[in-house]
């Protein structure tokens, strides 16, 4: 008996206006990391028509640029076009920072807290999530709709088209049978573009040149599947412009597509003395591990925490019956291979450095290179 279930995941472009508001907030970081690898940073950013407004709580010993860090971070992206409504040239960039809060301070400066360790910079959960569906061990559906974004960056940063503009969307709807995907039923993609071309050789464009090359290896497209490629018809006022962007409110495209779940927290903009960040990250290399190892096929883990207290306050873990051993084994084997503190968690992932901005665009999750996605050793049993 067929139990066909569709799911369905998206990912965003780096010019998407949220993802521009997430690069700047983590260059403002890597800058501040890369003169004091101490700094503690909580950087908002918040984009739209020609303004940049930077905020929040940044203590540092580093000289900021702000601006400069705004107009580059622009211009890479490719808002290089004036009388668009974004460029790099021509934006107005506002910057409310103060420092942390003193309160803060005290739980995460382990000179300062009662306990005489490294507290978490705030309550919560995090959660990491890994399956057997790709190499890299992550849902099959977001991993192939950031390919998508990946492919058609490529394209329009090295030159290839000249009607393509930074923003865009994609979105893959995979078919699963009993839990293994089978084919992909449904490509979605809208990608902002230039006035003069026409839909129809930017639809043929998008299913030639990326689709079909971005997913081909996949063996899972087939004369079933359905695309709609600017469904609207036209894609023209795109970027800040065209929707006002925060940070942090990408959160499931940077995580695992909506299959893992999601403490609440967003990533970019923070040090890693914020759980929000550093905790995800360890859980993934936990999740990652474990199915790595062996020991599941499909693997979700929570790690949660109390401002200030350097211990976990508690530790989940979720296999979907996919276990090799009994999960009380699993959760003594993680217990005993990773220190889940801060300060741990820090050390192990190597997180005071100025990495952040390279690595956010297209999942924070599932690239080669970053020491959270890292295949460790076995460990006896």
């Amino acid at each position: 008996m067929s139990t066909l279930q569709l799911f369905t995941s998206e990912s965003v472009s780096e010019g998407h206006p949220d993802k521009v508001c997430d690069q700047i907030a983590d260059a403002v970081l890597d800058s501040a990391l890369s003169q004091d690898p101490s700094s503690k940073v909580a950087c908002e950013v918040m984009a739209t028509t020609n303004k940049v407004v930077i905020a929040g709580e940044i203590t540092t010993k580093a000289q900021i640029d702000y601006e400069h860090i705004v107009r580059s971070v622009v211009k890479e992206i490719g808002y290089t076009e004036e009388g668009r409504g974004f460029d790099y040239k021509n934006l107005k960039v506002m910057v409310f920072v103060d420092e942390q809060s003193l309160d803060i301070d005290k739980g995460v400066d382990a000179t300062k807290n009662i306990s005489g360790k490294q507290g978490a910079g705030d309550q919560g959960m995090m959660f990491g999530y890994a399956c057997s569906e790709t190499p890299s061990l992550m849902p099959a559906p977001i991993t192939y709709a950031h390919k998508l974004l990946q492919q058609a960056a490529h394209l329009r940063k090295q030159g290839d088209v000249d009607f393509l503009l930074p923003d865009a969307k994609a979105q893959v709807t995979l078919a699963y049978d009993h839990g293994k995907p089978i084919h992909i039923d449904t490509i979605v993609v809208s990608h902002q573009h230039t006035e003069h071309v026409s839909l129809g050789t930017l639809q043929q464009y998008i299913k030639e040149r990326v689709i079909t090359p971005a997913l081909r290896s996949t063996g899972l497209l087939t004369s079933e599947t359905k695309y709609f490629i600017n469904p609207t018809g036209r894609f023209v006022v795109g970027g800040p412009t065209g929707d006002t962007g925060l940070t942090g409110r990408k959160i499931i495209v940077d995580t695992y597509g909506g299959m893992g779940r999601h403490g609440g927290g967003a990533f970019s903009g923070k040090d890693p003395s914020k759980v929000d960040r550093s905790g995800a990250y360890m859980a993934r290399l936990v999740a990652k591990n474990l199915v790595g190892w062996g020991l599941c096929t499909r693997c979700e883990v929570q790690i949660s925490y109390a401002i200030g207290v350097a211990d976990p306050v508690a530790l989940y873990v979720e296999t979907y019956g996919t276990a090799t051993i009994d999960e009380q084994q699993i959760i003594n084997i993680i217990n005993r291979e990773f220190d889940l503190s801060p300060s741990g968690i820090i050390e192990r992932l190597d997180l005071k450095r100025p990495i952040y901005q390279a690595h956010m665009n297209y999942g924070h999750f599932g690239k080669e290179g970053v020491s959270w996605e890292e295949l460790l050793d076995a460990p006896l049993l």
